[in-house]
């Protein structure tokens, strides 16, 4: 996979897919992870004088113009962060867009709309894609990706614009795959996999190819609910998957025989309804009350995590522990977290959630050996799927 280091970008037009897709409340950022990983990549090409454009999407506005996910916030973020102007586009391939390409100075930047306000996109039809991607590639001369959280995505700008120009991966791209690398290919042992989140539908890719590959696996968030129902435990109004139980009691026997210790929570915050205000106790894990739910993992599975975390040489965390964004539901998430940090191992944030989690609580991040920008992504490379944006590099 080329870097930017072999491409010739003095005065000419690179177009930069990154992931710019933070979350936004009331047109505010609240999250500038993204942003701040984007900055590298930018910054280098400006410094070899090229012509830098920006695509990016944000939320899901399915091929028609929603002002609520405008980019335009982001460019002015963008702009604060790289200490210079960043020109911002109307639309994506547009009138503007070309004016705004074409005003470009060397180690200019601008920022185009909304990608996904065009239906090109993210279309399932090759054609379609295809069309929109040529009026993309017109824009540019040159092709950088590193929009890590969406290589995951067959979309035009991450799949088909790289065979239309000349390309290679940017800087966060190639640290990405550099630590997943680490993870599935050259592993120091012990191996340790916490995961989390709501469903473990959402997991069962990864945790079907990790039963090879991990020494121990944690679950925690709501996707632990449909593993303590597997066992035969009751889980009141609790997050449920009726329909995985069976392959869940497979994963048991299977890591069972393979050796791979399943750690599951040994207690749980249990509430009567989904409010930082509601009634909550703990309770054992075996032993939630039918009228209450499970929002977080308790105090002495936040102990027991911590001490299956203590003697692994490499980590990966994929999911927060329970609500986090709720204070009385946060504990486990910061436990886990807090492991992660004490371990001493190679410790890696599998983005999404995660790394919002690790944020929002007050961790430095710098205490982690990487927080990954592509929570989605990490989670297929680590299934050993292929990713349609990083197979669109290679070639």
């Amino acid at each position: 996979m080329r870097t930017i280091d072999d491409l010739d970008v003095r005065g000419r037009r690179v177009l930069v897919r990154a992931d710019l897709n933070v979350p936004l409340q009331d047109g505010r950022i609240t999250d500038d992870g993204r942003i701040r990983a984007a900055v590298p990549t930018i910054e280098a090409l400006r410094g070899r004088g090229a012509k830098v454009i920006v695509c990016a999407h944000l939320g899901r506005p399915e091929g028609t113009v929603r002002p609520e996910l405008s980019l335009a916030p982001i460019a002015a973020r963008l702009g604060e962060l790289l200490g210079t102007g960043v020109t911002f586009a109307a639309d994506v391939v547009g009138e503007s867009a070309h004016a705004t390409a074409g005003g470009l100075a060397d180690g200019g930047v601008a920022l185009l709309e909304n990608l996904r306000f065009e239906p090109g996109e993210t279309s399932k039809d090759d054609a379609e894609r295809g069309a929109f991607a040529d009026r993309l590639a017109g824009l540019a001369e040159v092709y950088v990706g590193d929009g890590f959280g969406a290589v995951h995505r067959e979309h035009a700008s991450v799949y088909d614009v790289p065979a239309r120009l000349p390309h290679a991966a940017g800087g966060l791209i190639a640290a990405e795959v550099a630590v997943l690398r680490r993870l599935t290919e050259d592993v120091e042992r012990p191996y340790a996999v916490v995961l989390g989140g709501s469903k473990v539908s959402d997991k069962l890719g990864v945790i079907d190819n990790l039963l090879g590959k991990a020494d121990r696996i944690l679950i925690g968030g709501g996707m632990v609910f449909t593993f303590l129902k597997a066992q035969g435990h009751e889980v009141g109004g609790s997050l449920l998957e009726e329909d995985q139980l069976g392959t869940v009691r497979d994963y048991l026997r299977r890591a069972e025989e393979a050796g791979v210790e399943f750690v599951l929570p040994v207690d749980i915050v249990a509430a009567t309804a989904f409010a930082a205000d509601a009634e909550h106790d703990v309770v054992a894990a075996d032993a939630i009350p039918a009228g209450r739910l499970g929002l977080d993992i308790g105090p002495e599975s936040g102990e027991l995590f911590a001490s299956r975390l203590a003697g692994a040489r490499t980590v990966f965390w994929n999911g927060p522990m329970g609500v986090f964004e709720m204070e009385p539901y946060a504990h486990g998430t910061r436990a886990v977290a807090q492991g992660l940090v004490d371990s001493g191992a190679f410790t890696v944030v599998g983005g999404g959630d995660s790394a919002a989690a690790v944020r929002q609580l007050g961790f430095d991040e710098a205490a982690f050996s990487h927080i990954s920008t592509g929570g989605g992504a990490s989670l297929e490379y680590l299934e050993g799927r292929t990713l349609p944006g990083l197979k669109a590099l290679e070639d």
